[in-house]
């Protein structure tokens, strides 16, 4: 036996001639370049998710985080950067445990092996966990818990905070307040924020906070696995801040967690610090925008007092404040005429109101007015029949009828009556009605009629003239007092 008979390659029994020669031809391949390849090709794998038993977990002094994931027989290298370690292994992970790993395939090249880059470590339950909290999701969003947004107080009087007093999110919280408003009124409610019995915990939290009179509740806890950050995830902390009367600001986790008290929250903070900055307002930029607002409002008043001053001065050099008895001059002298009115309208009134008094107290002054006012076709029709009768007198009488021509009007001018009786119509119908003895009736005889009233009473001739009228009242001037 040959010295290289115990290696494989160096029997040509076992390469051929023919395949070296293919494979000189083929070109040579460096192990850097191999190492290139390789790692490509698993580079086009892409993400991964590979389920395994975790071992034991090992942290360098760079803060790299190295374990196996171990099945079967397979052995799989993993590595946690150190800028992933706090969001990407879960507390209380132990080794032993069956977990799935999130992440994707490298090589390193120095020691020609791969590793899995690990981005999240969950625990293998936690596939039902996430299918839960989808059909918790959908049951929610059906609700509408997930469409109310109540906006934030500018300058809430207290907040509330619902969160451990030995968290790293409290401290955040207070270092925050500090930068922004030292001193600013804050609530704490200490409650457990993961573990058994948190979920309700954190429920009475958040009524109890509501009820003590804050304006505004923040739940806030740093960030965790799945598992850590579950019981932000059940329903009664959801029906908690739902319910609660002020608006709620959520702030679990990092920015990459979402959590179904995010989803029902009015407001979402990415970090503590953030929730900080959305509820405690800026003293100084408050400071600074009132100091501009007091500046603008000192301008304004100046320029409203010059604008009044300007106003003033072109005021008083009007011709009215010169003379200010120009303006009561135009009034003055329409009050005088209206007294002028006044005073001529009251006297005419009463002149003629004492007129009508004097006439209505002389009952023959008012029958004289009503027959000169009767027209004269009237009189003529009143006197026409009582010329035309034949007058009972003596040889007087007949004398004149005689010397007239058989006309009546010979005897009465004979007879010469007072003009008052033809001119007031008195000589009516009851004219040559001739007077009894005692009986006061109106001798016949127009020659001795008289145009007085005899004593016997009135005449109840309706057509008479010397029949009373009922005395009317007097005429009032156009505006005088009844």
């Amino acid at each position: 036996m040959t010295p290289h008979s115990d290696l494989p390659f160096g029997d040509d029994s076992v390469l051929g001639s023919d395949e070296i020669d293919a494979s000189e031809r083929a070109g040579v391949l460096g192990v850097a370049e191999l190492t290139r390849r390789v790692a490509a090709r698993l580079a086009d794998l892409g993400p991964l998710l590979v389920e395994g038993e975790l071992g034991p977990p090992k942290r360098a002094a760079s803060g790299h985080v190295y374990f196996d994931l171990k099945e079967g027989g397979a052995v799989l290298s993993c590595v946690v950067w150190r800028s992933s370690v706090a969001t990407a292994v879960p507390k209380g992970l132990e080794a032993g445990e069956r977990v799935r790993v999130h992440g994707r395939l490298d090589v390193y090249a120095p020691r020609g092996s791969y590793s899995f880059v690990v981005r999240r470590i969950e625990r293998s339950g936690a596939g039902e966990l996430l299918a839960r909290l989808e059909r918790l999701k959908r049951e929610l969003a059906e609700r509408g818990w997930f469409d109310r947004r109540r906006a934030l107080p500018r300058l809430p009087e207290c907040i509330g905070v619902v969160t451990s007093r030995d968290g790293a999110a409290f401290r955040d919280f207070l270092r925050t307040r500090t930068l922004r408003w030292p001193g600013y009124p804050v609530r704490l409610r200490h409650t457990p924020v993961q573990g058994p019995g948190a979920a309700a915990s954190v429920a009475e939290a958040i009524r109890d906070l509501a009820s003590s009179g804050v304006d505004v509740v923040v739940v806030t806890r740093g960030g965790g696995s799945l598992e850590d950050l579950w019981c932000f995830n059940e329903e009664e902390v959801a029906r908690a801040i739902f319910e609660c009367p002020v608006p709620v600001v959520s702030a679990v986790g990092h920015e990459t967690d979402t959590t179904l008290a995010d989803l029902v929250a009015d407001h979402r903070a990415h970090t503590p610090t953030d929730a900080a900055v959305a509820t405690i307002p800026d003293r100084s930029a408050l400071v600074e925008r009132l100091e501009r607002g007091f500046a603008h409002l000192g301008r304004a008043i100046e320029r409203a007092a010059r604008d009044r001053e300007e106003a003033l001065r072109r005021a008083a050099r009007a011709g009215v404040f010169a003379r200010p008895e120009r303006l009561l001059q135009r009034p003055a002298e329409r009050l005088e005429r209206a007294f002028v009115r006044l005073e001529r309208g009251g006297r005419n009134a009463l002149d003629a109101a004492a007129s009508d008094l004097a006439r209505a107290r002389d009952p023959r002054g008012v029958f004289a007015r009503r027959a000169r006012e009767a027209p004269i076709g009237t009189r003529r029709g009143a006197v026409r029949p009582h010329l035309a009768r034949r007058p009972r007198t003596g040889g007087d009488g007949g004398a004149a009828r005689r010397r007239g021509g058989g006309h009546a009007l010979g005897g009465l001018a004979a007879a010469r009556p007072r003009a008052g009786i033809l001119r007031h119509g008195v000589a009516g119908p009851c004219g040559p009605r001739r007077r009894r003895a005692g009986s006061g009736r109106y001798a016949r005889d127009a020659g001795r009629a008289r145009d007085d009233r005899v004593p016997g009473g009135p005449c109840r001739d309706r057509a008479c003239p010397r029949r009373p009228r009922p005395l009317t009242r007097p005429r009032r001037a156009p505006g005088w007092p009844s």
